[in-house]
């Protein structure tokens, strides 16, 4: 616990009441709440325009992430940090951080339906960096704020995107072999 306490220790003495309220904002709109209704509308938007296989990559990553994410927190069972160094009152468990985690699988499953798009304006290297640069300030927030050991947040991207990957491959390669599936 070197790493996070020193990287707990060094946040805390640098928060700056604006930052400390931006931060709080961030982690607020990037809440797994907020991950689901960003997701609910793509999905919705995804089927109206016919593109039915990436509804499922965005749909099934997930809520099936969302209950990875609480299997994972469950089975380490690891603490947050103290008080009075969290500035977040949370009752569940630390790791990995569902913040850095939920919104890495919709970063990772938004990047590859926007690539899949055939509207090239979509491809923009800027609106694709847009998904993850989103996930690394939720993250970082987590850590500011001292909800989450940067152990926690870094995991949580990690499973996040491998995580968003996995529905990536299966959904692409199950189309592949059925192309009504697709549909």
């Amino acid at each position: 616990m070197g790493f996070d306490t020193a990287v707990l220790d060094w946040m805390v003495g640098h928060r700056i009441d604006w930052l400390t309220t931006m931060f709080w904002v961030i982690t607020t709109v990037g809440n797994t709440v907020s991950m689901f209704v960003w997701s609910a509308v793509a999905v919705v938007a995804l089927l109206r325009v016919g593109r039915r296989s990436d509804a499922v990559v965005v749909a099934g990553a997930m809520l099936t992430g969302w209950g990875l994410m609480n299997a994972l927190k469950f089975a380490f069972g690891r603490e947050r940090p103290p008080i009075p160094e969290r500035l977040v009152d949370i009752a569940s468990h630390s790791f990995p951080s569902g913040h850095a985690m939920m919104s890495m699988v919709l970063a990772t499953v938004a990047i590859a339906v926007l690539l899949r798009s055939p509207h090239p304006w979509l491809h923009r290297p800027v609106l694709l960096a847009l998904p993850v640069v989103a996930s690394l300030l939720i993250g970082f927030s987590r850590i500011y704020l001292g909800a989450h050991w940067t152990t926690d947040v870094l995991a949580g991207w990690v499973f996040g995107a491998l995580w968003g990957l996995g529905w990536i491959y299966a959904v692409t390669a199950i189309s592949a072999r059925n192309p009504s599936a697709g549909r």
